[in-house]
């Protein structure tokens, strides 16, 4: 499969924004409850993504024009990695990934962290992310892991 990774643009906030959210409820709807999902999601409204555009060096992947996943690169932590969960498994996460350490190696990064969901810690592992601790916000828990670059 051909996809194209791109520099998100603000016309992408919108079909960002409807992405994270479907793939909250279906993904990671798994491993928290109904109550944190909808927490988590009101970080990722369109206008939320807006901000975070400015902060962030933000990515999304397309296939045939139509953006299937996301992620971004905030100094040297990767946030917001999510793939539509009919696309997950198929690479995708990996290549935006890959993209992400490029960024942060161009950049003299040496190492990157990520809070990882519950839901995404193999798929971290499986990119030679270790875990450092467990954080709780509230009954939330997110896995903070590490690579060195």
């Amino acid at each position: 499969m051909d996809f194209q990774i791109r520099t998100a643009t603000r016309d992408d906030a919108a079909v960002i924004s409807e992405l994270i959210v479907r793939t909250l409820h279906e993904s990671n709807g798994r491993d928290y409850s109904a109550q944190i999902i909808e927490q988590v999601q009101r970080s990722f409204s369109p206008q939320a993504i807006l901000a975070l555009m400015v902060s962030r060096q933000v990515y999304v992947a397309t296939f045939n024009w139509r953006v299937v996943a996301t992620a971004s690169l905030d100094q040297d932590v990767v946030r917001s990695v999510f793939v539509e969960p009919a696309w997950q498994g198929k690479g995708l996460g990996k290549r935006l990934m890959e993209k992400l350490q490029s960024v942060a190696v161009s950049q003299g990064l040496k190492k990157l962290h990520v809070p990882s969901s519950i839901t995404a810690e193999g798929f971290y592992r499986t990119l030679g992310f270790d875990k450092i601790r467990d954080e709780y916000h509230g009954a939330e828990r997110t896995i903070i892991m590490q690579k060195r670059l």
